[in-house]
Order: C-alpha cells, then structure tokens, then sequence
C-alpha cells in the first residue's frame, strides 16, 4: 500500500480525497472502512467517528443501521461528507469538531463505539494518548474502540521496500504541504494503557496498515 503521507496533498483539495485514496490503496480503502464497521456496528449503536474525513466509515457504519456523528476539524472535507447519500438502514451526522473537544459535546458513557481511520498518524503521541483517554471515558461497559492506521512493517525486507517506496512520497508531499503525516507506532500499547482490554491487532496490506480494537471493561 503506497505511504498515507499522501493524505495531506489529498485533503487541500476536499473533494478529490476518495479518489486518490482508493488509488493509494490500490481500491482497498473500503475494505478497511466495511473490517471497522462490522467489528462494532450494528442496529441502535452509537458510534463516534474521530477524524471522519469524507466519511468513509461513517457512512459503512451507518449502513449497518449505526448512528453515527462523525468529527473533523476541515471544514472541506465535512462538506464532502455531507453531500453524501447515508444509507437508509442508519443515522450520520457530522460536525467540525476537535477531538480536544469530545469531552465538550459528549457526556460520560454515551457511546457504545469509538472509531478512526487514518487520523491518529496526523497526532502527536501526546494527542494521540489523549484521544484515547477521552474515548475511553466517554464509551459505555462493554463498548469497543476501534482505530485503523498507517504503520511500520515488523519484518526486515518489508519494512525496508516500506521505506523505499515512502521517502519520496514523504519529499513530494512536504514539498506540496509543508506538512507531513507520520506512521503511528507502539498503537495497541497505547490503547491498553488508556484502560482498554481485549486489545487485538491485524496487520494488512504487507504490513502496513493496522487496525487495533480494544474494549471497555473497567468498573
């Protein structure tokens, strides 16, 4: 899978990022979007979607029968998002928001699901902690987090074609930007020291995409 570095040449133009994210990921990306969806979505959930993005998986997660809002802080990308058809089966909103800001707008305990994909590589580690620790606070007993990210193969020979094939992207997209996004590291760690438990991962796409997903056990 080419290097989500590329997000942020995608994201100053709203409206083309569906299209250059599916060509990145060589037309996986959905999925991605349906794995997260089918581990918490179901009739009556309540989902939160951090860095919604375009709505990718608020939109599969409304699909099954999810209500879904869905967080961003690019207004562009929000439009996008709302320009397009949610499926009749669920609810999605979505709202220019901070993840600073969860802790605002939704009470303790008021979600049975937390979602993200492709947003926790554009944090800090501090952040992302603090993200994580937010959500946890703000799920029911029993709810799952879910995040989904670009991340560093384990083994040698592909975590170096990893590297070769992502430098010039990074070069290219600082060029274009300024900015770059970075691989998120130590993620399943991160998410059992923010309290989760049954914290699983699965690697795809040579290694290079992870999904974590963790649940609320606590008293």
């Amino acid at each position: 899978m080419s290097s989500f570095v590329w997000m942020r040449f995608l994201e100053s133009a709203p409206e083309r990022y569906d299209r250059g994210i599916r060509m990145l990921s060589g037309g996986r990306i959905e999925e991605a979007y349906e794995r997260i969806a089918a581990l918490v979505a179901a009739p009556g959930k309540r989902i939160l979607d951090i860095g919604c993005g375009t709505g990718g998986v608020s939109l599969a997660c409304a699909a099954c029968g999810a209500t879904v809002t869905g967080i961003d802080i690019d207004a562009g990308m929000l439009e996008v998002a709302r320009r397009k058809t949610v499926p009749a089966a669920g609810q999605a909103e979505f709202l220019e928001l901070a993840a600073a800001e969860i802790e605002d707008v939704f009470a303790e305990q008021s979600l049975d699901a937390v979602v993200s994909c492709l947003a926790m590589s554009e944090m800090s580690a501090e952040e992302q902690d603090y993200a994580l620790r937010i959500a946890y606070s703000r799920l029911r007993q029993g709810g799952m987090i879910v995040i989904a990210d670009e991340t560093i193969p384990e083994g040698g020979p592909s975590r170096l074609a990893y590297r070769l094939r992502r430098l010039p992207a990074i070069a290219l997209t600082y060029l274009l930007t300024q900015t770059a996004t970075r691989p998120v590291r130590d993620l399943a760690r991160r998410v059992r020291a923010a309290g989760f438990s049954e914290v699983e991962e699965k690697r795809m796409w040579s290694g290079s995409f992870l999904i974590v997903h963790g649940v609320k056990r606590g008293s």
